[in-house]
């Protein structure tokens, strides 16, 4: 059996789907994987593809290749054509009884899921475990899936796509000052629950800064430290954004939030009420809908920048 591997890796995602995609995307940001060798051959355009993360679910569709996809996992939650294909569970607990009857030719995963390459390796499947740290990453696994699926040009174009919005995103803020923001991931209500950061040269992090943020923990820091009130009072962050399955609220929940937060008066963003949550399932995701979450995170950090009504682009008219 073939084991793809690329260098290094980390990443992410319903009751429904929705829920449980970003529940996944925010557990898979804390799995690494060790280097593996990329296989040097020719390979074949893969014909029977199991996706077990949700961002290799959206770069098959997005190049083409979504009918090569015969099963996905429960957190695959887009596109719309993905929900109606057989699941093969959850990220952690496939079935591995399933993949007996797809017959797949290679399953995609993300993460140090062993347990899952041993399971394939025992069945004489491929496997292919792609790292979406940063987002030349994300654009190396762009490529990759492009050239096992034969989509080399519909990759290529996906990539330069992307690359583009990114751009007019940070040529439209170039002269915009920059305002210190702390990206949670989890429940600050739950004192039962740690809290986890965006650090320093993740792709959150430099969607943040394409954004017109500046993520306020030190370059040393974790890729996704734990932080205590105690941490987040002393740098005084001027934004707080709330991501992940906890942050979809309602206009109430998002105030007791806030109530929660006023405990702690000494912090910038409490004093201007500059504390938001965010629970768009595409945010954690380290996928094509990368400049959905610029202008997401643009929404809040430089509203009067930003549409609120998702446009691709960036108000500069507006700006001061």
């Amino acid at each position: 059996m073939k084991t793809h591997n690329f260098p290094s890796c980390s990443a992410f995602a319903p009751a429904n789907r929705f829920s449980k995609t970003i529940w996944a995307m925010t557990a898979l940001l804390f799995f690494l994987i060790a280097p593996g060798k990329v296989l040097a051959e020719s390979v074949p355009a893969y014909q029977r593809i199991i996706t077990s993360t949700p961002s290799a679910t959206e770069i098959l569709f997005a190049i083409g290749a979504g009918d090569r996809v015969v099963a996905v996992t429960d957190f695959c939650s887009y596109p719309p054509e993905a929900c109606k294909l057989p699941s093969i569970g959850g990220l952690l607990n496939p079935s591995v009884e399933s993949w007996i009857t797809l017959r797949p030719d290679l399953i995609i995963y993300q993460g140090g899921n062993n347990r899952l390459a041993s399971n394939a390796r025992n069945l004489n499947i491929e496997t292919l475990s792609v790292p979406l740290d940063n987002l030349k990453d994300i654009y190396s696994a762009i490529k990759k899936l492009g050239d096992l699926t034969g989509q080399q040009k519909e990759a290529e174009q996906l990539s330069a796509k992307i690359q583009s919005q990114l751009n007019e995103f940070k040529n439209a803020l170039k002269n915009v000052h920059s305002k210190s923001v702390l990206l949670l991931l989890g429940d600050s209500n739950d004192p039962r629950r740690d809290l986890y950061a965006v650090g320093k040269g993740t792709f959150l992090d430099e969607l943040l800064t394409l954004a017109g943020g500046e993520n306020i923990l030190p370059p040393t820091a974790a890729r996704y430290p734990k932080v205590t009130k105690e941490f987040i009072i002393k740098v005084s962050p001027e934004i707080i954004i709330e991501a992940g399955p906890k942050s979809r609220l309602s206009p109430e929940e998002q105030q007791e939030r806030i109530v929660a937060w006023s405990r702690f008066p000494g912090i910038r963003a409490v004093q201007t009420k500059s504390i938001f949550f965010i629970g768009d399932d595409y945010v954690l995701l380290p996928g094509p809908r990368l400049t959905q979450t610029v202008e997401r995170f643009g929404q809040v950090i430089h509203p009067g920048l930003f549409s609120q009504k998702n446009s691709s682009s960036v108000n500069t008219q507006t700006r001061k």
